[in-house]
């Protein structure tokens, strides 16, 4: 489910900690201690407790009885499964596109999301160039209409976001293969060409997923080289 508030203080404190943790500011497995955070923010710990409830929700952080909420710290099978799952949704999605006449409007979407990221500098504005690649999947969900489908992938795309810019951060990410593999759907399917798109949705998950283990297990045993040395 996605994660929608009125801009009170707690969704704002949501807000700026999802974005540590995205940036990774807040570290895999970090705890995320109350006091802690009062004193970071100069905010009580009512709001505190609600905006990690909040990332609790959305997939980010977990808690447990006694040890409090942690940022989220992912198994190996856990990336696996977050990214392949989201590719078989997507290239479900991309298969009911099959019932749709009209495409036109869809297709301009994803031709003015290729457009951006031909013409942007990844470099920097990393957040923006992972965000347009990340809206142009989503702009093909979102066209079937299916409300479940929809929740399902924005949420496992929510808890992506880290290993995205992680991916990026470490130097393991190669900007010009996904513009080529968002170019390359929007050709199969402007030519109606449905089971080749979602083959190559399916690859292009094949493709970054080694990289992804690979950038995130650095920086997991990066973070407890620094622990241990300090």
């Amino acid at each position: 489910m996605d994660v929608k508030a009125p801009a009170t203080i707690p969704y704002m404190l949501y807000e700026q900690l999802r974005q540590m943790i995205i940036d990774g500011t807040l570290a895999p497995g970090q705890p995320l201690r109350e006091q802690e955070l009062e004193r970071r923010f100069g905010t009580s710990r009512s709001p505190i407790r609600e905006a990690l409830r909040l990332l609790e929700l959305s997939g980010l952080a977990t808690h447990a009885q006694r040890r409090g909420f942690r940022v989220v710290l992912y198994s190996e099978r856990e990336i696996r499964q977050l990214y392949l799952l989201r590719a078989e949704l997507e290239a479900y999605a991309i298969k009911e596109l099959a019932d749709r006449e009209d495409l036109r409007p869809l297709l301009t979407r994803l031709r003015e999301a290729l457009e951006r990221l031909q013409g942007s500098d990844p470099d920097r504005a990393v957040l923006s160039y992972l965000s347009t690649v990340r809206g142009a999947f989503l702009a093909i969900v979102d066209f079937i209409d299916n409300q479940p489908l929809r929740e399902a992938v924005h949420r496992l795309n929510e808890r992506c976001e880290p290993l995205r810019y992680n991916l990026f951060r470490r130097g393991f990410y190669d900007v010009s293969a996904s513009a080529c593999y968002v170019g390359h759907v929007l050709d199969a399917l402007a030519q109606r060409d449905f089971a080749r798109a979602a083959a190559l949705r399916r690859e292009c998950a094949e493709w970054i997923l080694p990289l992804v283990l690979r950038a995130y297990a650095d920086e997991v045993d990066t973070r407890g080289a620094a622990e241990s040395s300090a």
